[in-house]
């Protein structure tokens, strides 16, 4: 055990007394008693996921963070399950703080991080050898007091019992025993439970979170109030890269309340007592910027213009994603029938509905701090706490809270926002909090890169699909936003490029590369990460290519996932659930194959197009998906069609425009998502196929934008090859 620390009661344990479970690094168990550590001091390792009262509450931890997605419940069912703890009795932290090795999901490098739906494929054989091993630990010490071979005792929900005398203890009961049996035999693949015995896993137990979020009582990171408290708005850079050359901000000053005013590289803070004052003052703030900097010059449509060229230009080298077979020797065959096509994507903010903000409370010698924060990751923000007081992190006192969505903005962006909190609480010295209103987010915002796809294919007499060629062009994500995995990354950006690799499709010669282009704007992951624009992109030329063959989109695609029984499952199970062809008069269906890692899913759009003011208007939406095992049935529907209505927003209406290097959006006027009345009608089926669980809280984006382009297709003939698909374009299209 190499990471351990002095546990402390609010930490790991609630009551006085309560048995506690750890997992250590490489997997042994150790068990101990809160009221020893706490009389004796020794150190105990901070990395429990586990701890029962002798009243009987289980208090179960979680590593990853929860914005909605329901991991709360999800993870927490797992160690739950194998426990054979009566749900009732559960109570749920989320881990703020701790070690990678230990508390680390394996899937992000051992990092505190939730994105990329890593949660449960990262977490799910931890969390199961948690479970069990509090489990025998709990038998072999009811078996130890009643004196009979632990082989003898079993375990229900909440009680461990002894069938042949009868006798059973609570939980609660086993942990308040005067000797708790620790040598117990380390836990095996072969001592988790069979699927037949699951009672929890697959089940709807319904949402810890939600109860909380319904009656207004959980609190983010907005909602924070300590005593003292001062608060910080922040008139920030029009351009990044450019800093205040002059302030006058004598008028902001006078106003009651105001308590200092200071200048960053980057930015004015308005430093008050109240909010409203610290909104006030820094619109009275005149400012000249440096206006020297090189994203003067970026331009999002001459950018995307760029990344067209680039694609296509197959004398510019890209790093390749995925290959196999000899694509571009098939390609160049004499003979050989081609078939190319360009797609492209532009820019997303995530929109998530909390505003970002970040709390920070100093210490008096300015070298550590106490912090809340609602962050995707607690080892980014710790990192960027550490980096901001030029500290070491183990003097940041960490508070992970509930966000108010994430899809990926949330994943680097202490880097901003809580840096410069820790700045203006140090120099008042007292907590501060920092708010970045609606504009302030929108106008600095970290977005999903555009893109630019050039994909070429071969097609055989017999209208076989014999090779292809993807390509993207895109900046890096990780170059920008996680600098350190691009260093060990070889070029490779899975934040840009996964699903290029078109996994399923027998396809025998497959080339997909990433042009890496100049960063023009703030880049990062936005939900559905490469999948969503590789998919569209893919998925749109896949109907081009049937077209081609002369087949049907649907045969086409089943030929294409011949070897695939997990991917003709979804996509049969998608087309008997809409009755894929046959829509209502005046509408059209729109088929599209989608995966997201390990999870696969199939989509089907029903649309009508409004010709004279080129309104795509999407009805109903269907989609299958196989997430391997759906630890939470409902929440994974949820997801799916919460990840439907997130792509379709923005494929139909959300763009980012950059002029001059300045974004042109603002707030929900300019930049619109979808609109409750907008929504279309959504069913979700899940085909399980018994695989390891994976991601499934994206797989809903990549399957949209095709399905709709598709539908498009075949309701006036005309291909949609560029996102968003809004009514401009739609009627230049029909004109064209």
């Amino acid at each position: 055990m190499n990471a351990i620390t002095t546990l402390s009661r609010r930490g790991l344990l609630g009551s006085a007394g309560a048995l506690g479970f750890a997992i250590l690094a490489g997997g042994a168990l150790k068990v101990f008693r809160e009221d020893a550590v706490a009389q004796e001091g020794r150190p105990a390792p901070l990395n429990a996921w586990v701890s029962i009262t002798p009243g009987d509450e289980v208090v179960i931890r979680f590593g990853s963070t929860e914005m909605g997605q329901g991991v709360s419940t999800s993870l927490p069912m797992i160690l739950a399950e194998e426990l054979d703890a009566d749900w009732s009795r559960v109570r749920v932290e989320q881990v703020d703080q701790g070690p990678g090795e230990v508390y680390g999901n394996p899937v992000t490098g051992g990092m505190l991080y939730t994105a990329g739906s890593s949660s449960i494929e990262g977490y799910f054989a931890i969390m199961r050898r948690a479970g069990a091993g509090a489990r025998r630990i709990l038998i072999h010490t009811a078996a130890q007091a009643w004196g009979v071979p632990a082989a003898e005792v079993t375990s229900e929900p909440g009680v461990i019992l002894h069938a042949l005398s009868g006798r059973r203890l609570r939980h609660g009961e086993v942990a308040a025993l005067p000797r708790i049996v620790t040598d117990v035999p380390a836990i095996t693949d072969a001592d988790l439970k069979p699927r037949a015995a699951w009672r929890l896993i697959g089940t709807d137990p319904g949402r810890l979170d939600i109860p909380g979020k319904t009656r207004g009582e959980t609190v983010y990171s907005i909602d924070l109030r300590l005593p003292g408290m001062a608060y910080a708005a922040e008139l920030l850079a029009p351009v990044e890269g450019e800093s205040p050359a002059s302030v006058a901000d004598s008028e902001a000053r006078a106003l009651p309340g105001v308590i200092d005013i200071l200048r960053l590289p980057h930015a004015v803070a308005v430093i008050a007592e109240r909010w409203e004052t610290a909104i006030a003052a820094r619109d009275l703030l005149a400012v000249e910027w440096t206006g020297t900097s090189p994203f003067r010059t970026a331009d999002s449509e001459a950018d995307l213009a760029a990344s067209q060229a680039a694609a296509a230009d197959a004398a510019r080298p890209g790093v390749t994603w995925a290959s196999r077979g000899d694509a571009p020797a098939a390609l160049s065959a004499a003979g050989a029938r081609r078939v190319t096509a360009d797609y492209a994507t532009e820019h997303t903010y995530h929109a998530q509905m909390e505003p970002l903000a970040a709390v920070a409370s100093v210490d008096a010698d300015g070298k550590g701090a106490e912090v809340w924060l609602g962050t995707q990751s607690q080892t980014v923000s710790i990192a960027a706490a550490a980096q901001a007081l030029e500290t070491t992190p183990d003097r940041i006192r960490f508070h992970a809270m509930q966000m108010g969505g994430g899809f990926g903005r949330r994943t680097v962006f202490a880097r901003d926002i809580l840096h410069d909190a820790l700045l203006l609480s140090r120099h008042v010295r007292r907590p501060v909090k920092l708010i970045w209103t609606r504009e302030d987010d929108v106008k600095n915002g970290w977005f999903r890169p555009a893109t630019a796809h050039r994909l070429e294919a071969v097609l055989d007499a017999e209208g076989a699909v014999t090779a292809l060629r993807h390509r993207v062009a895109s900046p890096s994500i990780f170059a920008f936003a996680l600098p350190q995995r691009w260093e060990r990354a070889n070029g490779r950006d899975l934040l840009v490029m996964e699903g290029a690799e078109s996994a399923e499709y027998g396809i025998p010669n497959l080339l997909a590369e990433h042009v890496i282009m100049e960063r023009r704007a703030r880049v990062s992951a936005w939900r559905g990460i490469g999948w969503g624009p590789n998919c569209f992109a893919r998925e749109g030329f896949i109907d081009e290519l049937a077209e081609a063959a002369g087949s049907d989109p649907l045969a086409f695609r089943r030929r294409l996932l011949a070897n695939s029984p997990r991917g003709l499952a979804v996509l049969d199970a998608v087309v008997r659930m809409s009755d894929y062809g046959h829509p209502p008069p005046g509408r059209a269906h729109g088929l599209s194959f989608a995966g997201y890692k390990a999870t696969l899913g199939a989509g089907v759009a029903e649309l009508s197009l409004d010709r004279g003011t080129g309104q795509i208007r999407v009805h109903r939406f269907w989609a299958a998906v196989d997430p391997g095992i759906a630890i939470h049935p409902r929440n994974l529907e949820a997801q799916t069609e919460g990840g439907i209505i997130f792509g379709l927003s923005g494929l139909l209406k959300e763009r980012i425009s950059i002029a001059a290097g300045e974004v042109e959006q603002s707030n929900f006027y300019d930049y619109e998502p979808l609109r409750l009345n907008e929504i279309p009608e959504i069913a979700v089926r899940i085909i399980e196929s018994g695989a390891a669980p994976s991601g499934a809280g994206e797989i809903g984006v990549p399957m949209t934008g095709a399905a709709v382009a598709n539908g498009i297709f075949a309701l006036t003939g005309k291909r949609l090859r560029r996102m968003p698909f809004t009514p401009d374009r739609v009627k230049v299209l029909l004109d064209a």
